[in-house]
């Protein structure tokens, strides 16, 4: 490597530290995290930490089995992106600018390897936001995986570990505080409220919207209830609070072992106001890949799923380097 490339090399690499020094608050507060090389940013809610009941109760009207028992769960302080992730972010991970990115940070070729499909997305066979709409509006049909995948290109752009919300964060960062927060939605019972914090199926015209068109909710997170569900770290369970209730298992989420169920939370612009609540927990399935043409099936895109995307979340306590490997060094779970 020459001494003009060396010094690209270093210059980008004090670029990213200085970065991620700038957007690491020396409070616990909301910031703005930079997407470094490009012009788009995304807002981070500090949400405290503290003790809420998971799941809900069956006199709740849309009370399903799998909500069942609701018990008390402690939560570490964290912060949430405010607003779903939108293609304008996503589009710079999956498809923008990658060769040039990596010959920047590359400059000798020897890592160009990193472009592929280990890393990046494959491209996508048709426009996977199907006509609804790009620009402002959440990204849709990745895969858990390819969100995971999304997330250590994040922490490689801004030197900050981010991840998914588990499902207990997932729920208590959308049912907020007050007392509303042991309510069905963050806003009370009134479904009629619905509308006023929610794209649904009720009044979304068939598709989804822009993020941030409705109000938030008292943590100041936008589309919690509806517009496109989220995808969370865990994989779905049914009894799984009733396994935590009777003590056979511990951890504070479920890890992924397998391709289906992953747990997905929030409803969307095509679902009905019960699979909007906050305690609402909706499975993974096949189906949503089901119009993939490609054989084996994409690890990165699903092809009827326009109704699912995510947001990531950053731990008040960051991880060790050994821990965020693990998380970030995963393999697809292959679909065949």
């Amino acid at each position: 490597m020459d001494l003009k490339r060396l010094l690209q090399s270093v210059a980008l690499i004090a670029l990213t530290i200085a970065t991620a020094a700038a957007q690491t608050p020396t409070a616990f507060t909301s910031y703005t995290q930079i997407i470094t090389g490009s012009n788009q940013t995304y807002p981070m809610v500090a949400i405290p930490g503290g003790k809420f009941m998971m799941g809900s109760l069956p006199a709740e009207k849309g009370h399903k089995p799998d909500e069942a028992p609701r018990h008390s769960v402690t939560i570490e302080p964290f912060w949430m992106g405010k607003f779903e992730v939108t293609w304008d972010i996503y589009d710079l991970f999956t498809t923008k600018n990658i060769e040039k990115e990596m010959a920047t940070r590359y400059p000798d070729g020897a890592d160009l390897s990193k472009t592929d499909a280990t890393t990046r997305p494959s491209p996508s066979y048709v426009d996977m936001s199907f006509g609804m709409g790009r620009s402002g509006y959440p990204a849709i049909n990745m895969t858990q995986y390819a969100a995971i995948k999304f997330c250590a290109w994040l922490y490689d752009k801004t030197g900050i570990f981010y991840r998914l919300p588990t499902e207990a964060e997932w729920e208590y960062a959308c049912r907020g505080t007050g007392p509303n927060a042991s309510l069905a939605y963050s806003f009370g019972n009134d479904v009629k409220k619905l509308g006023e914090y929610a794209v649904f199926n009720g009044n979304s015209d068939g598709s989804y919207k822009k993020i941030g068109t409705k109000k938030p909710n008292s943590f100041g997170l936008h589309d919690m209830h509806g517009n496109v569900m989220e995808w969370t770290q865990d994989q779905y369970i049914e009894d799984y609070y009733k396994q935590k209730a009777a003590g056979t298992v511990k951890e504070p989420y479920a890890p992924t072992t397998s391709l289906y169920p992953n747990s997905v939370r929030g409803g969307s612009w095509d679902d009905d106001p019960t699979v909007l609540r906050s305690a609402a927990r909706t499975p993974s399935a096949p189906a949503w890949k089901v119009l993939d043409p490609q054989s084996p099936k994409s690890d990165w895109w699903l092809t009827s799923a326009s109704f699912v995307g995510f947001r990531v979340v950053r731990p008040a306590k960051t991880p060790s380097p050994a821990e965020i490997r693990a998380y970030y060094d995963i393999k697809p779970i292959k679909d065949y």
